[in-house]
């Protein structure tokens, strides 16, 4: 039986500030840890939300594709849902959402899912374009990307709350991906104006923190040289 109280996460936000950006897990590795997730694949080629079990690429293009059990990624959460109705909302603003969501789970210091079905308004995604090696730093990769914009868009938004206390590992603070119900228009959340409809909440009391230590580049590269938290806010804020 899964384990619906653990949190998979493979690799860490840090090593892709400077740029490690290999492929070290496949989709079908991941999906052995959950049916629900993101992450991003190799070369940070668009950004990727799993939804009962079906992952889904949003490319630099806009393109939603699905990805095989083949397609590598250098970083990426997974888990097995088991989502409780925490709240529902009406045309809230996305700050004031954010407050309403951590004043109710009371959960800072552990790590959360949050999923929220509904409208949003002004929602406003990227994707970040393929690159291949030699790879660039994060902070030159992230430039590469492409925005969206839908004034108004049904669909479901992905959330990993992290705790300060792992912020590089994974960025403190909420890490949101977005997919529409028509399965056309997704990405990296960078801004929505205001959503309603339902918030599911998922607490996790374990994280099972995967390292690609096949991976000669990431073994032996020193982090002590990268500027990793302002590299990560700036890039996944």
């Amino acid at each position: 039986m899964s384990n619906s109280n653990v949190l998979y996460q493979h690799g860490t936000l840090a090593l892709l500030v400077p740029g490690l950006l290999d492929g070290t897990l496949t989709m079908k590795d991941l999906l052995s840890h959950g049916d629900t997730g993101i992450g991003t694949g190799e070369g940070l080629d668009g950004e990727l939300i799993i939804l009962d079990g079906t992952p889904y690429q949003v490319d630099s293009k806009g393109n939603v594709n699905l990805v095989d059990s083949e397609f590598t990624l250098p970083f990426a959460n997974s888990h097995f849902a088991d989502y409780a109705e925490m709240l529902e909302v009406e045309d809230i603003k996305r700050d004031d959402l954010q407050k309403q969501i951590s004043e109710t789970a009371a959960s800072n210091n552990t790590f959360y899912s949050v999923k929220i079905t509904g409208t949003f308004k002004n929602m406003k995604t990227r994707a970040v374009q393929k690159s291949s090696q030699p790879y660039k730093s994060l902070a030159e990769t992230a430039e590469k990307q492409s925005i969206f914009t839908k004034d108004s868009v049904e669909g479901t938004l992905l959330s990993y709350y992290s705790p300060q206390l792992f912020d590089g590992a994974a960025v403190g603070g909420f890490h949101s991906h977005f997919m529409s119900d028509e399965h056309d228009f997704g990405g990296h959340i960078l801004s929505f104006e205001s959503v309603t409809g339902v918030v599911s909440f998922q607490q996790f009391d374990s994280l099972e923190q995967h390292l690609p230590t096949d991976n000669k580049d990431y073994m032996q590269h020193d982090f002590s040289q990268d500027n990793i938290l302002d590299d990560v806010h700036n890039a996944e804020g």
